[in-house]
């Protein structure tokens, strides 16, 4: 293990080094977890009551049912626009995530009726097509639980064009159907309006439920605008119609309870090829996901025991390092998680003596040596099949003189390049800092890693507020600096506004609400989550590169 010989980023070393049992992690997981049972009240007691009353259960309640006994769903994009619309959006009104129906991963997209009848905003078409691409990525079965309104009609500038508008739902249906043979069930449980019907009718299996469910390209007020015909709603296209009449639908359900018995049937029924990767009896790590409120320190500043992380989450707290004396301060290692085989990059912080000699190196920071030490690493794993974990905790590439004439640019662009070409499933878990190109390097949201998790303490951002106020604000500190003044009370007051917008940016919880991250998860979760989900990816048998996944393996 690299010595480390001082802390990185401290004032005056008062600050601990871990958490404590108040600490800042801690604090953000119980603001994390009382607003998680807020968004997860959808539109509020109200709506919920009137969903039932109309005979029908919410979208949680049927995914409970759909899911296996006992089992969780691993929630895809909880906190998106949480922060939007006056409140009015909770979960952008979609319910998206990763759960087990007997025995095998789903992914499941459920409309939540209670928030604006379930219509689409701009984030609710983002949301849904994370969960296709989460389907074609891993090759597993997709359920469409559809109970919606159709298009939010004031936002309908950012739902209708554009080239991720709600023209590529069809897209990514067709693609699933024609090319990669992921199996799509759709359940019209509720209304199914417009361009919206076009989410079923590209569907392998369409279910619908007596009395509750209509299909159609217009409504019966639209059909009697466009061509004065009065019809009811169930003749036009309500379940009886749709099975015995037009044939759209293939199979009719007395309610929300049989509708989805039957869905389960239905996936019990398919074709299913557990993964042949590498897997093992998974044992339990060597520490308890509770120790790392102890670990992750109250100042994002402050260096930590990565190896005390990594006994939290892989399988006997063991781990074999790859070149472990070379550029310690990006810890390369294979090992197991939950039984699956991984490779796992790490990011070292504090002040790190380099085992040659030399001046210590910062933690956290890419340099030549470890960008190159990276790149072999990823590529010898993605030569062995092995799945890659980035536990991410980086400040960018390091610079200056040095840095350039060792050629940092030419390091970081193989890594950049061995990352994104790379043929495994690829799982990112934040724990403090993803800043400036570093975090790209470490399988940034923009290159298609397979899924992207955060504690609540990660920091997303170009840079920190401190970096950004000497940035902006630079030339004018030097002058006062030169005069020997301090900064008036409308400049400190322009910093500060600086400083906290930062703040805000970086918060966890922001980058959520944008869907930069799959998730914000405790750690008690993180592991389980991070199983889940590596298991789901294990379905896939050929290259994991871009958004479908690759078509040579077919």
């Amino acid at each position: 293990m690299p010595r480390v010989v001082e802390r990185a980023g401290a004032d005056d070393g008062a600050t601990p080094r871990g958490g404590s049992s108040d600490g800042r992690l801690r604090r953000l997981v119980a603001e994390l977890e009382a607003l998680e049972a807020e968004l997860r009240q959808g539109g509020g007691e109200e709506r919920i009551r009137r969903q039932h009353d109309a005979g029908k259960l919410t979208a949680r309640e049927r995914i409970a049912l759909l899911l296996d006994p006992r089992t969780d769903l691993l929630e895809i994009g909880l906190l998106v626009a949480h922060d939007r619309y006056d409140g009015q959006a909770p979960s952008a009104g979609v319910v998206t995530g990763i759960g087990t129906v007997h025995g095998r991963p789903i992914v499941v997209i459920a409309n939540d009726a209670t928030v604006k009848a379930g219509s689409w905003w701009p984030e609710t078409i983002t949301k849904m097509l994370r969960a296709q691409e989460a389907a074609m990525r891993c090759r597993i079965p997709i359920v469409y639980l559809v109970d919606s309104a159709g298009v939010n009609l004031p936002y309908q500038g950012g739902v209708f064009p554009g080239q991720y508008g709600a023209a590529r739902l069809f897209y990514y249906n067709s693609i699933m159907r024609r090319y990669l043979h992921v199996p799509q069930i759709a359940a019209v449980m509720g209304p199914c309006i417009a361009g919206g019907a076009y989410l079923p009718a590209l569907s392998d299996v369409i279910l619908m439920v007596e009395g509750t469910s209509f299909m159609g390209l217009g409504g019966p007020n639209l059909v009697k605008g466009a061509t004065g015909q009065t019809v009811e709603a169930e003749e036009l296209g309500g379940a009886w119609t749709h099975n015995a009449i037009s044939g759209v639908a293939h199979y009719r359900s007395a309610d929300d309870r049989a509708c989805l018995d039957r869905i389960r049937q239905l996936i019990e029924e398919l074709p299913y090829q557990p993964p042949s990767a590498a897997v093992a009896e998974a044992e339990a790590p060597a520490e308890p996901a509770g120790s790392l409120y102890d670990v992750i320190p109250d100042d994002h500043r402050q260096p930590y025991d990565i190896e005390a992380v990594l006994r939290a989450l892989l399988d006997g707290g063991r781990w074999d390092e790859f070149q472990a004396d070379r550029a310690p301060e990006m810890l390369c290692a294979t090992g197991r998680l939950d039984g699956v085989a991984v490779g796992v990059l790490a990011n070292r912080r504090g002040m790190i003596e380099p085992p040659t000699g030399g001046p210590p190196k910062f933690g956290g920071i890419v340099y030549t040596d470890s960008a190159e030490k990276a790149a072999y690493f990823i590529e010898t794993m993605s030569r062995h099949r092995t799945p890659i974990l980035f536990v991410q905790d980086v400040s960018g590439f390091m610079v200056g003189v040095e840095a350039e004439q060792s050629g940092i640019i030419r390091a970081g662009a193989r890594f950049v390049e061995a990352m994104a070409t790379a043929r495994v499933p690829k799982m990112v878990l934040t724990l403090n800092h993803a800043s400036g190109a570093g975090y790209y390097a470490m399988a940034g949201q923009g290159f298609d890693p397979d899924f992207i998790f955060t504690l609540p303490t990660g920091r997303m951002g170009v840079m920190e507020g401190e970096s950004a106020v000497v940035a902006l604000f630079g030339p004018q500190l030097e002058e006062i600096r030169k005069r020997k003044e301090k900064p008036g009370e409308e400049l400190q007051k322009k910093m500060d506004a600086v400083r906290d917008d930062y703040e805000r940016q970086l918060d966890a919880r922001y980058a959520a609400a944008r869907g930069f991250v799959d998730a914000v998860i405790p750690p008690e979760r993180v592991r389980s989550t991070l199983s889940l989900a590596l298991r789901a990816s294990l379905h896939n048998p050929g290259p994991h590169l871009g958004p479908f996944g690759s078509l040579e393996a077919l």
